[in-house]
């Protein structure tokens, strides 16, 4: 079987999409760079040139400043990227993809901006949308990462369901390391942590249900809320103030609720899962939930809701709550806390479904599906 040579955008990757940060997506793209020659795939990461509207550029290093206006302007101008035979497919892992002279594959991550534009930014909002409908158009096949997804895609991007594969996304095996228990409290003690408490991951946005935690937390019995502090890890997001006021207000009122905008490496996050007594994850939509994982990973019982593709990433790990019922959650949390046998349960299964969803098991679906459309 020849290798496959595979551009793979490379956006995600620097960074450039936000500020120097990597998110969710540029987790997952360089993921698949690193386990895909696993695979018998040579990924090439790729950026869109603006030396020429026809042009795709080769290099692992750089990035163009406004993908939005290239892409914009290929696509109303008729163009077809030319990259002969430099590449074999080209994979838009952020949902910039353009037509090109060779097969492409999109992942699409989610439908959020579509179905929820309540939810997103209202900058830019009209070109995102246009821009992610156009990655269904002028891809050859689509990359989803649940079968929850599928029919947000069919009715959101107009993708003919026959051209959408699932394939899930995955974990890194270093995160089914222990983390040495000294390493635990040093990292606690530098944020001021205190052993068992509840703890969210994620970028503080609608979607997130940050305030639906922060009030169940607050209904908790009190001799709960005297042992075990809420935790919230995550910078602020957009159409957040009413969160962040609602935590501020709970501080001022002495209430054990710390919010850490960003913590030093991925090991110290690591560490903060590895310590906490339950995490909470009752997001209202996910593409995937990868923290999910990550809680899994590292020995947390997990609480997430029924909405959409949380389900199938927990696959019966977690206990699952409504997620617009602030009541469930307050339930679950008292549960997870003192019911051993349930937590025991959840700590079990959530190791094995870490176990099973793996990056390498990702990048070789992925390169099935790249050998379907090369």
């Amino acid at each position: 079987m020849r290798e496959l040579r595979v551009g793979i955008s490379s956006l995600p990757i620097v960074g450039g999409a936000h500020g120097g940060r990597i998110d969710g997506i540029g987790v997952y793209t360089s993921a698949l760079v690193r386990a895909l020659p696993g695979s018998g795939c040579q990924p090439i990461p790729c950026f869109y040139s603006n030396r020429s509207a026809g042009t795709l550029a080769m290099t692992a290093a750089v990035t163009f400043p406004h993908p939005f206006l290239v892409q914009a302007a290929i696509s109303s101008l008729g163009f077809r990227l030319r990259v002969g035979r430099q590449i074999d497919v080209y994979h838009a892992t952020d949902f910039r993809a353009v037509r090109m002279d060779c097969p492409v594959v999109a992942t699409l991550h989610d439908a959020v901006p579509l179905k929820h534009p309540e939810w997103t930014s209202p900058r830019l909002r009209a070109l995102k949308n246009w821009q992610i409908r156009q990655a269904g158009r002028n891809a050859d096949h689509v990359i989803a990462h649940a079968r929850a997804s599928i029919a947000d895609l069919v009715e959101f991007f107009g993708v003919d369901e026959r051209k959408i594969s699932v394939v899930p996304c995955g974990i890194d095996r270093q995160w089914l390391q222990p983390v040495d228990a000294q390493e635990v409290v040093s990292v606690a003690s530098k944020y001021g942590l205190a052993p068992e408490y509840f703890l969210f991951v994620g970028t503080i946005q609608p979607r997130k249900n940050v305030g639906r935690i922060l009030a169940a937390y607050l209904a908790l019995p009190r001799r709960i809320r005297e042992t075990r502090q809420l935790v919230i890890v995550g910078r602020a997001g957009w159409r957040c103030q009413a969160e962040i006021d609602g935590i501020r207000a709970a501080q001022a009122r002495g209430e054990r609720v710390v919010w850490l905008e960003s913590v030093k490496s991925e090991q110290e996050l690591k560490a903060i899962y590895t310590g906490a007594g339950v995490f909470v994850f009752p997001s209202l939509y996910e593409g995937f939930g990868i923290p999910l994982l990550e809680a899994f990973a590292c020995g947390v019982p997990v609480i997430t809701s029924t909405s959409s593709s949380l389900p199938e990433v927990a696959a019966g790990a977690a206990v699952e709550v409504d997620a617009s019922s602030v009541a469930e959650l307050v339930v679950a949390m008292e549960r997870l806390t003192e019911d051993r046998n349930v937590r025991s349960t959840c700590i079990a299964l959530g190791r094995e479904r870490a176990f099973r969803l793996s990056w390498e098991n990702t990048a070789k679906l992925t390169a099935e599906v790249y050998r379907r459309v090369a």
